[in-house]
């Protein structure tokens, strides 16, 4: 029988959504993943398989083809796991509607127990499923919060592959996740730091000051201890608040780098970056690049 799902694969910032094409007959004996899938997708089937007969699910015994279309697109990572193993569950017919499995966008690293784990990129992709009108996104409960900030899309957070099956079959409900707007303005003001506790050094101040206003670029000069990093790093304090745009463009590029705060749904701070005095010009400038996409003032 052949099954459809759905998952997505992050391109720099954006994602591209990826068919799982399951497919399981009596013409063999063999496991094959094929559509460009590197290590981690091709070791996937022992994971899934693991996880499925850790939870007393049938795992097929004959010919599983799976397929990751568009087919000529390079895939990566352990996202695909849950994706596959919905696949297979739908192919053999331990869930009920194949076709509610391909009204949602499923993405999740499994555990050998069944347990779902965080993946890399969660906004991009809900982002990518939002725009091609999905139902919604099942994917792990650490990445639901970032996930939810995109509107009108139901974001599913869940923690084990019996979850996911329930929800699927309609022996459980799953309630979306719902982001409150409010804690992304009050996080906007909660730094650490301020730009008021510095004493003293009132040029350096003003020309910041300045340069915050106009949305100039700055440079600081001086020997060890006269306090520039001290400075800059509290610049930020003093920029414009960043748009839902705005933080919505931060959080994709920390999203697609795994650097997401736990229990962080969004961005919602401009980011400071401060490369060491020993980096090499080529590193520097990929510093740079990155750096310009996340200065956003105005």
């Amino acid at each position: 029988m052949l099954v459809k799902t759905f998952g997505s694969a992050v391109y720099g910032v954006e994602a591209i959504t990826i068919s799982v094409e399951v497919d399981v007959n009596n013409q063999g004996k063999n496991y094959f993943i094929v559509g460009l899938p590197d290590n981690a997708i091709k070791e996937s089937l022992q994971r899934v398989e693991s996880a499925l007969k850790s939870n007393k699910f049938y795992m097929p015994r004959t010919k599983l083809l799976v397929n990751l279309a568009p087919a000529d697109i390079k895939k990566t990572g352990t996202a695909f796991d849950l994706s596959i193993a919905i696949g297979i569950l739908g192919a053999t017919g331990q869930i009920n509607d194949p076709e509610k499995i391909m009204q949602y966008i499923i993405m999740g690293e499994l555990s050998l127990d069944g347990a779902i784990k965080p993946i890399k990129g969660a906004l991009p992709i809900a982002l990518q499923a939002k725009k091609e009108n999905f139902l919604g996104l099942i994917l792990p409960n650490e990445n639901a919060n970032e996930a939810a900030m995109v509107n009108d899309l139901n974001v599913f957070g869940v923690s084990h592959i019996n979850d996911v099956v329930a929800f699927l079959n309609n022996s459980k409900k799953i309630n979306p996740i719902v982001v409150n707007a409010e804690t992304f303005l009050l996080s906007q003001s909660n730094y650490e730091i301020d730009f008021a506790d510095v004493k003293g050094q009132e040029n350096i101040k003003r020309a910041l000051e300045i340069a915050a206003a106009g949305g100039h670029n700055a440079i600081l000069i001086g020997p060890p201890g006269a306090g520039k990093t001290m400075l800059a790093k509290r610049l930020p304090t003093i920029l414009p608040p960043l748009t839902l745009l705005e933080a919505l463009e931060t959080t994709k590029i920390h999203s697609v780098a795994g650097k997401i705060p736990e229990n962080t749904g969004i961005i919602s701070k401009r980011p400071f970056r401060s490369p060491h005095h020993t980096i090499s010009d080529v590193i520097l400038s990929n510093v740079w690049v990155n750096f310009s996409l996340f200065w956003l003032c105005k």
